[in-house]
């Protein structure tokens, strides 16, 4: 899902917080003393006092039968390799090497937090609002998956000729919630697993967020056709945002390849440290090295310059960081631990997007709350979006999926995102 160009964007910034915990040290490491346990309880070999308090006279056969009693009660010698258990002891003085007494590492002792943020450069302070949680990796390649079977689903199966856009729209989000396991008509449910944002379905000069909505006429796919297929999917708000396009007729296919190999290109220069500046330049050499012949004219291919990629933060689709498709003075870099959408779009046209009538979805105004409406109407609406999508992208379809009907009331507590057409 494309996010637009600074001075058109229409969605704000949004950050994550993350509470640190401290960490306990290991209780195993203060235990390595305790080899000496049997010390500690008394259990002594008493050979030598039996052998000394000995009476002479005694029969033989009961010194032979107590030297075989003896003989079971004797320690067990300690394993080859293993440091006796009087060494593991610090003697008093203390002159016990502590590389003896702690083999493989030092204990931590008690850890106590602190605070000093002056010592602290931001870009610390960033990825330390990044952490990862142990499932991030395991969400991910979830929703990667769906992502990946949905979209072989569609290419082969649901996207042909003469199938109306609402019917394509869907099939595809049927699949996705299928997969995921997730209806999400109960509430909650949505947040846990489901679409990252509405699918986009955009035919020929719409460049993006398009997709079929109540009151709308039936868009019906024809084989002259390009259509781009934008959706995401979301695993406990790691969203995937991957889209593709596709033209039944070939005078099309050098400008998809253009767009496929410019991705591509971005993708390699991607990375920590790495300038925004720097791969969208890259993008830009590649894609306007094609060409396409349309009519029998020869036509370059332009790299659309008003819309970007972006980073994505839990549950926002659009983060902060912007990575354009042209050559750009932006001198922001990729840090460790985030996450971006590499997207690019090429044209035929003039390259320069423009908002048109129409709204492809909403997204929660995290500056309004319920305390300030005065509509119950409005406050319920503003429930219904909490407990169900939070702060993801949603349509209107997806409110009258939940029985919503009165939804005009979504523009005033929402910020909405127009349909993008290209020049």
């Amino acid at each position: 899902m494309g996010s637009k160009s600074p001075e058109h964007q229409q969605t704000s910034d949004a950050s994550n917080s993350v509470e640190l915990k401290s960490v306990n040290p290991d209780p195993k490491i203060s235990q390595r003393g305790s080899g000496s346990a049997d010390l500690d309880r008394g259990v002594v070999d008493d050979d030598d006092d039996d052998d000394a308090n000995e009476e002479p006279g005694m029969n033989s056969s009961l010194n032979v039968e107590k030297k075989k009693k003896r003989k079971r009660s004797k320690k067990k010698k300690a394993k080859t390799g293993t440091i006796p258990t009087t060494e593991l002891k610090q003697s008093i003085p203390p002159r016990v090497l502590l590389s003896a007494l702690f083999p493989s590492e030092y204990p931590a002792g008690e850890l106590a937090p602190y605070e000093n943020t002056s010592r602290i450069t931001d870009e610390e302070s960033r990825y330390t609002s990044r952490l990862w949680d142990g499932a991030f990796l395991s969400d991910y390649r979830q929703a990667a998956e769906i992502h990946r079977q949905v979209r072989q689903y569609a290419q082969e199966e649901l996207i042909k000729p003469g199938r109306s856009l609402l019917s394509i729209s869907e099939g595809i989000e049927d699949s996705v919630r299928a997969l995921a396991g997730h209806q999400g008509l109960e509430v909650g449910d949505g947040l846990k697993a489901s679409m990252g944002f509405p699918t986009g379905l955009c035919l020929n000069n719409v460049a993006a967020h398009w997709t079929p909505n109540p009151g709308g006429k039936d868009v019906i796919l024809e084989k002259t056709d390009v259509l781009k297929v934008d959706f995401g999917v979301q695993v406990n708000g790691r969203i995937v945002d991957s889209a593709f396009t596709i033209a039944f007729d070939h005078t099309y296919d050098n400008l998809l390849a253009s767009v496929r190999e410019a991705t591509n290109t971005g993708i390699k220069h991607a990375g920590v440290d790495a300038r925004m500046s720097d791969i969208g330049a890259a993008i830009q050499e590649v894609m306007e090295s094609y060409e396409v012949e349309i009519a029998g004219k020869v036509v370059p291919v332009k790299a659309i310059r008003n819309i970007t990629g972006h980073d994505i933060l839990r549950y926002h689709i659009h983060g902060g960081k912007q990575i354009p498709f042209i050559k750009n003075n932006n001198r922001d870099k990729m840090e460790e631990g985030e996450v971006f959408a590499i997207e690019t779009f090429g044209s035929t046209g003039r390259g320069f997007l423009r908002d048109d009538v129409g709204v492809y979805g909403y997204g929660r105004n995290e500056h309004v709350s319920g305390a300030n409406l005065h509509l119950s109407s409005a406050k319920a609406l503003l429930k219904t979006i909490d407990e169900n999508f939070g702060t993801l992208v949603f349509c209107r379809r997806y409110l009258e999926r939940l029985g919503v009907k009165s939804y005009h009331l979504a523009v005033s507590i929402s910020e909405y995102y127009c349909v993008l057409y290209n020049n």
